[in-house]
Order: C-alpha cells, then structure tokens, then sequence
C-alpha cells in the first residue's frame, strides 16, 4: 500500500470512528465490546484498501464487514461464553424516562436474531436507504423490508400496552 493510501485511510478512520464505533454498539450492545469490533473491521479494511477505494463505497464496505464479524462473534460467543453478570442487560432506575425507554429498546435490540438486529441498526439509527441497507449486507432490497418489517413487529408487541380489560358493569357485581 503506498504512503499516499495510508493517509487517506487514516483520514477515513478520523471522519467515521465515532460513526463506527455507534453502529457497532447498536450491534453488540457494549462499549468495549463496540470498540472491538470497529477496530477489527477497520484492520479487515485495511488490508484491502486499495481494492475498497476502487468501488468507491468504504463506508459501505466497512460496515457489511462489521455486520459480518458481529454476527460471526455472536454465534462463536453462544458457544463459548457463559456470562457470569447480567451488568448489560440489567436495567438501572434513572429518572429520565427517555433514558430508561431508550435501555429498553437497546436490550429489545439485542434479543432479535443477528441479521433482523442488522437490517434495523442500519436502516434506522443509521438511517441508510433500503437500497443501502441491502448494498451492506449483501442481500435483496425485498430481504431488507421483509427482515425490517418482522423486526418491527417484534419491536411493536414488547412495547405495547397491555389489551385494557373491559369495566365490570354494576348489574353484574350485584347480581
């Protein structure tokens, strides 16, 4: 790689580490966990940098590699690692419900399958296009909705309010 690539990659991790680092904790849900898995991605990109320069997407790139190797490490984690602490997905009062709704949904998040997991991190916090979102993961457009919606569906029926139950009527207790 020459000198002159080195330094626009170099600039290319300055402009989207913080971008990186956030999609990676929308798909791992931890902090170092996060920071892992962007390092490791950007280090995958690196070594094909002169080839990702040419198709003119390293964004792109760089992403459907981090996608790939979060859901590569989750599958090896399930089979590895037994947490000991819940310390991540246990939820702290805070006064703030927007926080705490937020820690909901993350952990929501995190319990949907590693694809489903991808497809709605990309499309919604990362507010990629459909056409986009499919470009980084490899797969159809259609794939992209279908896998969006069931996700969404899943989202939807943990937050929904419980069905009210109907009011007893007073003939009713009397009778």
């Amino acid at each position: 790689m020459s000198q002159h690539d080195d330094e626009q990659f170099r600039l290319f991790v300055q402009r989207q580490w913080g971008s990186l680092v956030r999609t990676a904790y929308l798909l791992t849900g931890d902090r170092g966990t996060s920071e892992d898995l962007a390092q490791s991605a950007l280090e995958k990109t690196h070594r094909r940098w002169d080839r990702v320069l040419r198709r003119d997407a390293p964004e792109v790139y760089v992403r459907r590699v981090m996608v790939n190797t979060a859901i590569s490490w989750r599958r090896r984690r399930r089979l590895l690692e037994v947490p000991l602490l819940t310390s991540d997905s246990a939820l702290t009062r805070d006064a703030y419900a927007q926080v705490e709704e937020r820690q909901l949904l993350l952990a929501a998040l995190r319990r949907l399958p590693p694809r489903t997991q991808a497809v709605l991190v990309l499309r919604y916090f990362e507010d990629l296009s459909e056409a986009d979102t499919a470009e980084v993961l490899g797969c159809s457009v259609g794939s992209v909705k279908s896998q969006a919606s069931r996700g969404l569906a899943r989202l939807r029926a943990e937050f929904s309010p419980p069905a009210p139950q109907s009011p007893v009527r007073l003939e009713e207790e009397v009778a």
